[in-house]
């Protein structure tokens, strides 16, 4: 283990032991993103973009989830740190009292644009996940409201949203040009353009609902993904993937800063993803499953059994990281968000007294 990699576990293990179970940092905790963070969105979708089934999940309690990893995902670690007893569900199966401490909306092969990924079949795009949490809100004010919405307001503006969009608008869509034309309609810097233009209205959108404390992650360099390195025959990242994505995280960054300046009392943490990580990560061109030729680009094989050595692995099949990248990158996250919890050790969440039944 590098000293990086070894100062993140020390910042996990801290973390976990530093509150008890059921107090958690802050009281709750809104996902949206794509397959990074997908816990079970997908799995009863038509679609080539779920892994419901194994080896994904071969070191998750339980095994297959829907999860695109071996075992938790970023989520989930943010989670983990932030003092929650369990993963924030996914909306696909979240019961009607959990929401209250948050929902995960992510969903494999959704993008910013509503069209990205269509190829691959179901998916939920992110203006359909803000939909969805609009749903939910509506459910909140019913909840823990009472039919009123300021409480729930209140109840959001202490939550942490974290945003991870716009890996498949360049994967599954501007760099896909066998099913989508938006790289013969644009320039990489066009595109990168009118991409943040769409997002920053999303952001807003999620703004208008309540959410103030924002974590948003740049989309990251898929050019040195195994599967996108076989898409364009070579063995060496692909540049042009990675200076489109360049392009756009540099406009994002650039976006938050404006919404800040904007948006009364919020507060926009940008994410910048890492384009490597320490030497005992060793394998960082293959994937550690068989990869498929036959189900969704770059998923493992159906049932065949993993590499041993996962924790030198950054890949996990040939576009999603292994638990060991996602503890690194979910650590790094929950670091750059101090300052949405600092300032509280203990946050309460309305008592069961206040919640109306089911009934």
């Amino acid at each position: 283990m590098g000293y990086f990699e070894a100062c993140v576990f020390m910042l996990f293990i801290a973390t976990l032991s530093s509150f008890t179970i059921g107090d958690p940092q802050v009281p709750c905790y809104f996902i949206f993103g794509d397959s990074l963070y997908d816990n079970g969105n997908n799995n009863d979708l038509v679609t080539e973009a779920k892994v419901n089934f194994p080896p994904y999940g071969v070191d998750f309690p339980g095994g297959p989830t829907g999860r695109f990893s071996n075992g938790r995902n970023i989520a989930d670690v943010i989670a983990e740190l932030l003092g929650f007893e369990n993963s924030i569900p996914p909306y696909a199966t979240v019961s009607r009292k959990d929401i209250v401490r948050g929902v995960n909306y992510a969903s494999g092969a959704a993008g910013i644009r509503d069209e990205s990924g269509q190829h691959m079949g179901g998916r939920i795009s992110l203006n359909q996940q803000i939909a969805r949490h609009a749903i939910i809100i509506l459910q909140l004010i019913d909840l823990i409201g009472k039919g009123s919405v300021a409480p729930v307001q209140e109840h959001l503006n202490k939550c942490i949203y974290t945003v991870a969009m716009g890996n498949n608008d360049f994967i599954n869509n501007y760099f896909f040009p066998q099913y989508y034309n938006t790289s013969s309609l644009y320039t990489p810097e066009e595109y990168a353009e009118i991409l943040v233009q769409q997002y920053s209205k999303q952001l807003s959108k999620l703004y208008e609902f309540g959410a103030r404390k924002f974590a948003v992650s740049g989309a990251g360099y898929a050019g040195c993904a195994p599967a996108m390195m076989a898409r364009y025959e070579t063995n060496v990242c692909v540049d042009a993937v990675n200076y489109a994505v360049v392009q756009f995280n540099a406009r994002l960054t650039a976006a938050l800063v404006d919404l800040e300046s904007k948006l009364p009392g919020a507060k926009f943490i940008y994410m910048e993803p890492p384009l490597g990580y320490s030497n005992d990560f060793n394998v960082t061109d293959q994937p550690c499953c068989k990869v498929s030729t036959t189900i969704g680009e770059g998923q493992c094989v159906p049932s065949q059994v993993p590499c041993n050595e996962r924790q030198n692995y950054v890949f996990w099949d040939a576009f999603h990281p292994t638990e060991s990248i996602s503890l690194v990158d979910g650590a790094a996250v929950y670091a750059a968000m101090s300052p949405f919890y600092a300032s509280s050790t203990k946050l309460s969440l309305p008592s069961e007294e206040h919640l109306i039944s089911d009934a």
